[in-house]
């Protein structure tokens, strides 16, 4: 469910427009320290070039050169890298590592047109291969649902791209929003102060001069979205709070120290948040870096909003907030109390 998988997509099916002839590869096994997971995509263009990845680049070379030379599947088919040490070392599979994929022609972009608009309306779908036939159906998900094979279909996951929105338009924002443009977020940044948002001028990011309880609504968060307040105005970061804690987004964080956030949290108790609410807040923000500087915080930040998103235990904390599952908070900005 990388949106990398739907930049391949989109690749695919520009390719197919185009004239040329396709074919997608899915990883469907992996045994051993195989690089990529089961649902990672390649697509592949009948002269060869190629776009997203299965291995460390072995495996890749192998594909295109069968491509090269007339080995081009008509219907869905299986292919295992990896079965022997030798061929393992061959194609770079490290500590003898297994791959296994389904390659298939991508002959009607129908269903991924359907994909790319259902998902760009922030909805999480499911396609479904059939190998015997090569019948894709495109279908709703849900969360919590994982890749699945089981000999005969084929059924992976699409969901929409990652999306932060910051609240604030200051230096920090600014290093935030272009190191999550490198992951591939969908950045946001909301600052109604003229004196900041005059300023802004980060390409390939939305600005928005709205109130940030206001543009939270309008933005529907979802389960793919993540905030974080950085104005150090409590009439502003508090506003947004209040609405974003009550919504699904899986990464909700405050600029402050411990003992600001302390006061935050007992701000926000006086609404209508219930103590559940109130604890998802990350604050102090980010992990612990020892950083100092805007560009140092922000890859805090960052790192924290990645290791959330990823499921990983945020054990480089500092004491004083965040999750009950993920213990302890992030010294970043005066994180002295």
């Amino acid at each position: 469910m990388d949106s990398l998988d739907l930049q391949v997509l989109q690749q695919a099916r520009d390719w197919r427009a185009a004239g040329h002839a396709a074919w997608l590869v899915t990883v469907i096994e992996t045994w051993g320290s195989a690089p990529r997971p089961p649902g990672a995509l390649l697509a592949m263009r009948d002269d060869g070039l190629v776009v997203g990845s299965v291995s460390g680049g072995c495996v890749e070379d192998d594909l295109i050169d069968r491509v090269r030379h007339g080995e081009r599947v008509a219907k869905p088919a299986l292919i295992s890298y990896g079965v022997t040490k030798e061929e393992a070392a061959r194609f770079g599979l490290p500590c003898g590592g297994n791959l296994r994929l389904v390659q298939e022609p991508l002959l009607d972009i129908a269903w991924v047109d359907d994909i790319l608009a259902r998902t760009a309306r922030h909805e999480l779908v499911a396609r479904r291969l059939d190998l015997a036939t090569g019948i894709v159906s495109i279908e709703p998900a849900a969360r919590g649902e994982a890749f699945v094979f089981d000999g005969r279909q084929l059924r992976a996951l699409f969901g929409p791209r990652w999306r932060l929105l910051i609240i604030g338009a200051g230096q920090l924002s600014r290093a935030v929003a272009q190191m999550a443009l490198m992951l591939d977020f969908e950045v946001t940044c909301c600052d109604p102060r003229e004196e900041y948002h005059l300023t802004w001028d980060i390409p390939n990011t939305s600005f928005s001069k709205a109130m940030p309880d206001d543009l939270v609504t309008e933005l529907q968060l979802d389960p793919h979205s993540a905030v974080v307040a950085v104005t150090h105005d409590p009439k502003l970061d508090d506003m947004v709070l209040l609405e974003a804690l009550k919504s699904p987004a899986f990464y909700i964080g405050a600029l402050g120290s411990r003992g600001n956030t302390a006061k935050r949290k007992e701000r926000l108790a006086m609404f209508d948040l219930t103590p559940a609410e109130i604890a998802r807040l990350h604050g102090p923000i980010g992990l612990d870096l020892g950083g100092k500087s805007p560009a140092e915080i922000a890859v805090a930040i960052v790192a924290e909003i990645v290791a959330v998103k990823n499921g990983v235990a945020l054990v480089q904390k500092k004491e004083g907030s965040a999750l009950p599952e993920s213990s302890g908070a992030a010294g970043v900005c005066g994180a002295r109390s």
